[in-house]
């Protein structure tokens, strides 16, 4: 198995996150990016892990499922 670079795993955690929110309030991708103001393309690849989405980005698709961004710094 492929070893993940560590310094990835907060951004697979995020994605993830926001794609398990989406999914719990039966969004559809469609949906998802009409509330954000995007492309279905654009929610597609930030799901999938193909793009590097802004914070501005991040904060946007989270507040358009009722949900907000806490970052942390350790």
């Amino acid at each position: 198995m492929k070893e993940i670079d560590r310094s990835l795993v907060p951004r697979y955690e995020v994605v993830e996150q926001l794609k398990s929110a989406r999914k719990a309030q039966n969004v559809t991708q469609e949906v998802l990016a009409e509330r954000v103001g995007t492309k279905k393309s654009n929610i597609s690849r930030f799901e999938s892990g193909k793009y590097n989405p802004s914070l501005d980005f991040l904060v946007k698709v989270a507040e358009s499922l009722g949900k907000q961004i806490h970052i942390k710094i350790r």
